[in-house]
């Protein structure tokens, strides 16, 4: 089954812009520190304000967020509170992490991405470990049985590459339109994309048509979505229609 192609108007969202979801969404600011790396490693946990028992009878499914490249800026973690605050105001707990420091070597731009980045993507996988490590001490009420991972571009690239080293403990991934790192061709977590109008994928990241078929990988093209308008850059409606379909996703993988 090929990418499914949508547009904003194929799938009106029923909910409000996410500006204004922020009331019953709580926002926690936290930096941790990964003492066997001596690495910071800053989350911005966001949280109803009414939390809900899952199907597991624990508090709320858990979602990590990864940011793209971001050219090593503070604050990149924060450049998707619209799809954070929209899934935290439905019961979810939505982890965001800063993955680049200012200190850290720039993302290369020459060579090839699949060799010149890989240690960016393992620092972020690193990362997404020792984030789930202290949730589960902080937070022992929540639900890691449903993990969830969320990412865009480069941080995207990293949630593949967790999937394909660590697939027991996700159970699903979504790509915001990663466009480097190979898709793990499996069943298990399961595989979700939104896919950019403007920019492909490098060759063999994307599987084929009868791999997404046989595996249940999802891939779904926005119309009306270009690569850089997935982040804090794009318009409401875009980021409506994102949050829609990640949520419709996310309900329809814990089936």
């Amino acid at each position: 089954m090929g990418a499914r192609t949508l547009s904003a108007q194929q799938n009106q969202p029923i909910e409000p812009a996410a500006k204004s979801l922020t009331a019953v969404v709580k926002l926690d600011t936290l930096n941790w520190v990964d003492q066997s790396r001596k690495r910071l490693v800053p989350v911005a946990i966001y949280g109803p304000e009414k939390p809900a028992l899952s199907k597991t009878g624990k508090l709320n499914q858990v979602i990590i967020l990864n940011h793209g490249y971001g050219q090593n800026q503070w604050g990149s973690f924060k450049a998707y509170s619209y799809l954070a605050n929209f899934l935290a105001s439905k019961g979810y707990t939505v982890v965001s992490i800063q993955h680049e420091l200012a200190t850290d070597d720039l993302l290369p731009t020459a060579g090839k991405p699949i060799e010149t980045r890989w240690p960016n993507w393992e620092r972020g996988v690193q990362n997404i470990l020792f984030v789930i490590k202290q949730l589960k001490k902080t937070r022992p009420d929540l639900d890691y049985k449903h993990l969830s991972l969320i990412g865009h571009s480069n941080g995207g690239d990293m949630v593949m590459l967790f999937a394909t080293q660590h697939p027991e403990l996700v159970a699903c991934v979504i790509s915001l339109d990663n466009r480097r790192m190979p898709f793990p061709r499996v069943s298990k977590p399961r595989i979700y994309s939104l896919r950019s109008s403007d920019q492909p994928a490098d060759e063999g990241v994307l599987p084929s048509s009868d791999q997404q078929q046989h595996f249940g990988i999802e891939l779904v093209k926005l119309k009306s979505t270009i690569h850089n308008e997935m982040d804090a850059n794009g318009k409401d409606w875009q980021h409506q229609e994102i949050n829609q379909l990640v949520l419709d996703f996310l309900i329809k993988s814990q089936d």
